[in-house]
């Protein structure tokens, strides 16, 4: 059997160095590089793997939320550290001027990594 509290996930960038430059100074997440891979702590015991990838392709869903407890301040704070939000105008998800998805569910923004890979605060 599998042992579900041994996995992790992971996801490919492709520049590992900007990644890390990412993850670290603008999002301020703790980050440890070994055997050329990233470990981001983000919670829940377990690092998860960032690998570089030759032929990267962006995912097109999103890959990493942050819960966090005021997104409006979040995202105002992670915009002075030159965070872009993404702007949606789809019958089924609109975002405000700020970014942010107001409902039905939680409140939510998202934003990409210099790899492409969609991110949220949510």
């Amino acid at each position: 059997m599998l042992k579900a509290q041994e996995a992790f996930s992971g996801f490919s960038v492709n520049d590992l160095q900007r990644a890390k430059e990412f993850y670290s100074g603008k999002l301020g997440i703790k980050v440890n590089e070994e055997n050329g891979l990233l470990g981001l702590e983000v919670g829940g015991g377990k690092p998860l793997l960032v690998y570089p990838k030759e032929n990267h392709r962006p995912a097109t869903f999103t890959v990493l939320n942050f819960p966090v407890d005021d997104i409006e301040q979040e995202v105002a704070d992670l915009k002075k550290r030159g965070i872009r939000f993404e702007s949606y105008n789809m019958p089924d998800i609109k975002t405000d001027p700020d970014g942010i998805f107001r409902g039905p569910g939680p409140k939510i923004a998202w934003f990409k990594d210099p790899a492409g890979n969609i991110l949220s605060v949510l």
